[in-house]
């Protein structure tokens, strides 16, 4: 799995390298954040090579998509893990910046799973010339920067078709993403379901109406749902090429089961065991932060933490918080630059869905919320921030669902809740893994 970098670094690199360091260790000391960003920006400001001199030579994996992505790049360093050290940015820093900064420390031949942002992965698949590279969907996110979503299927195509014998794993069940893939050397088509299809109700590449059954979707050109190789079939069941394994994971819900099938087909490109890749994430109970239960409010409310930024995403937290007894929601939206300016996207939102369960509205942008969860019928109040909104449902466990930057200044004004004593193991369903 290893191996040695095609050339040394160059003098210049290394410069960069020192100042990335400096950089980004002076922002961690003066409390302005990971310093990822900054010091991989001044390092490429100093080396614009750098990224490639770093990356290239050595086992890669980058996961792009518009959900999904730092989870599942968190379960594949896991996998990855299994045969040796391993670089990743799997907290979110997701351009070339903070890719530079997750390999800019030695040993320079260790493997790499990288989280890409989607419109940059291009870019920073060009220098590092991953030999994987996983797809898992596309959807609208921050209307006001990346609104269109056959623009981003249509560079990933091109980029296929320029890195050579890089294998691409795609979502068989994202016409997006198919059509996207297709022009890749080799694909390992996998299917994890898409709850949210109204991103892609048109074919990309005919531009007629898709037609959609269950058991995939299909155009009038030809282009249609590619026969999967590895596929989510069940609760705690994958399709393995063939045959039916058992998978238990760390993280909840059926979205996370194909995030680890994802990531469980990455690594087996680098050689890596489905049974050890899937042992590997068995105990990874949060990623930054995500499904992570913390303390909220004056009485210490047990809150579990989930993101959702999108349409795509809201539906998949739903049917998260919907497959356990109903329990009070507090629902934490702003609008800042990190999470898009246009919020419009929540009257796109299903919220019919959070009929008949407490749901308590704050954040920056609640009255817009209010109206939306009022159009759809959905019993509410609002309240100014998520510490107050716990304490007025005066319950034990609740749920939070947070857009991005609710999501991350939440985390940073509560403390990660006591570990509650271990259940006894229910057995084993037949089947091996």
């Amino acid at each position: 799995m290893m191996t040695p970098l095609p050339r040394r670094l160059s003098t210049r690199t290394k410069a960069a390298l020192a100042v990335e360091r400096l950089a980004s260790e002076a922002s961690r000391r003066l409390g302005k954040g990971s310093g990822e960003m900054i010091g991989g920006k001044l390092a490429l400001q100093v080396s614009p090579h750098a990224l490639e001199e770093v990356g290239s030579g050595r086992p890669v994996a980058c996961v792009s998509a518009t959900n999904g992505k730092t989870t599942t790049t968190r379960l594949l360093a896991r996998a990855l893990g299994t045969l040796g050290p391993v670089k990743s940015n799997s907290g979110g820093a997701n351009m070339a910046p903070g890719v530079l900064a997750a390999l800019a420390r030695p040993p320079y031949d260790a493997a790499a799973a990288l989280e890409v942002d989607e419109i940059w992965l291009p870019k920073v698949a060009r220098q590092v010339r991953p030999r994987v590279v996983a797809l898992l969907n596309i959807s609208r996110d921050q209307l006001d920067r990346s609104n269109e979503t056959r623009r981003i299927a249509a560079i990933w195509r091109e980029l296929g078709a320029e890195l050579g014998d890089c294998t691409v794993v795609a979502n068989v069940d994202d016409p997006l993403v198919t059509w996207a893939a297709a022009t890749w050397s080799k694909q390992v088509w996998v299917s994890v379901g898409q709850n949210w299809t109204a991103d892609a109700m048109v074919c990309p590449q005919c531009a007629r109406l898709l037609h959609r059954n269950e058991s995939g979707w299909w155009s009038e050109c030809g282009l249609a749902r590619p026969e999967p190789i590895v596929a989510v079939t069940g609760p705690g069941e994958i399709m393995w090429f063939g045959h039916t394994i058992r998978a238990s994971i760390g993280l909840p819900g059926r979205v996370n089961l194909g995030n680890a099938a994802m990531a469980a087909a990455a690594a087996r490109e680098f050689g890596v065991p489905v049974e050890d890749a899937l042992a590997a994430m068995a105990d990874l109970g949060d990623v930054q932060g995500r499904y992570q239960d913390v303390l909220l409010g004056s009485a210490g409310t047990r809150a579990r933490m989930l993101l959702a930024k999108n349409p795509a995403g809201w539906v998949e937290m739903m049917e998260l918080i919907n497959s356990a007894p109903p329990r009070s929601l507090i629902v934490d939206f702003n609008s800042q630059t990190a999470d898009g300016r246009d919020p419009s996207w929540i009257w796109d939102v299903p919220f019919e869905r959070l009929a008949g369960r407490p749901v308590l509205v704050t954040g920056d942008r609640k009255e817009d919320m209010s109206v939306r969860l009022a159009y759809a019928g959905v019993r509410h109040t609002v309240h100014p921030s998520a510490e107050e909104a716990a304490d007025a449902a005066g319950d034990a466990r609740l749920d939070v669902v947070a857009n991005y930057t609710a999501f991350r200044d939440l985390l940073v004004r509560t403390t990660p809740a006591p570990r509650p004593p271990a259940e006894p193991a229910a057995p084993a369903p037949g089947g091996a893994w």
